[in-house]
């Protein structure tokens, strides 16, 4: 399985010489390191050629690495349901830079891109409605970057009275914990359902 991985990857690096930067072969998965802005010509390649034939698109994720001038990976997931097989293609980005959208290769990767744009902050040119998903409106920053609050700004919830949603401060409330390390039946306040019994 590595000699076809290594076949593949040598094949893919010789047609795209300099947009495809490089592979790593691990866990018995291909993955491709390729230049950003060449994104849609590796994956129209990936697609088209009938040695590759990765016809099925799976997903977009990312990854933040703040110390890296480059903090984000985007990953790409592909499968090839001819050769049984499935590949990864990793971009290195920046805050600035936008990666061109693979939309118009795959239509799959709509959703998938406007989620690593509300999650990471990443932003895809030609793009036909790139909206935050996942967020409020409004919504300030991107919650899968590392350097996000961990309680965040306001929570959201719906207030009964006033009959609509309202935003307000974060409250970590505690109140409702009593905490028992020894053991999760002894320890509490109140006689557990059957605990009558057992005097």
């Amino acid at each position: 399985m590595s000699e076809t991985l290594q076949i593949l990857a040598a094949h893919v690096e010789k047609a795209l010489p300099g947009k495809v930067t490089g592979h790593v072969i691990a866990n018995g998965e291909l993955t491709l390191h390729a230049e950003s802005e060449a994104i849609v010509e590796v994956l129209t390649y990936l697609r088209d050629n009938p040695d590759c034939a990765f016809l099925s698109f799976i997903d977009i994720c990312g990854a933040d690495y703040p110390e890296r001038e480059k903090r984000f990976d985007i990953v790409y997931h592909l499968m090839s349901p001819r050769h049984v097989r499935r590949i990864r293609v990793k971009v290195q980005v920046d805050e600035a830079t936008p990666v061109p959208s693979a939309v118009d290769v795959f239509p799959g990767a709509n959703w998938y891109e406007r989620e690593a744009y509300d999650m990471y902050g990443v932003a895809f040119t030609g793009h036909p409605d790139l909206r935050r998903l996942l967020t409020d409106y409004g919504f300030q920053g991107h919650p899968l970057r590392k350097d996000f609050p961990l309680t965040g700004f306001v929570e959201v919830r719906y207030d009964d009275q006033e009959k609509r949603v309202v935003y307000e401060p974060v409250k970590l409330n505690q109140e409702f914990r009593n905490f028992d390390f020894l053991s999760p039946w002894e320890g509490t306040d109140y006689v557990l359902p059957g605990d009558e019994k057992a005097k």
